[in-house]
C-alpha cells in the first residue's frame, strides 16, 4: 500500500518532535516569561511600584 504524501514516516516524526521538545519549548518559555517580565517592568515605571 502507498502512502499519501500528509503521511510521515516515523524518523521524520521523531525528529520534529525533538526539535518541539528542544527548541521550540524552551525558546517559548523563554520569550512568554520575559515577556511578563518586561511588561511588568515597563507598568512599573509608568505607574511606580507597588504600594507607592
Amino acid at each position: 500500500m502507498q502512502q499519501s504524501q500528509d503521511q510521515s514516516d516515523p524518523k521524520t516524526e521523531l525528529s520534529a518532535f525533538l526539535i518541539l521538545t528542544a527548541v521550540v519549548a524552551p525558546l517559548l518559555a523563554i520569550a512568554i516569561v520575559g515577556g511578563y517580565g518586561f511588561m511588568v517592568w515597563i507598568s512599573q515605571i509608568l505607574t511606580g511600584p507597588p504600594g507607592v
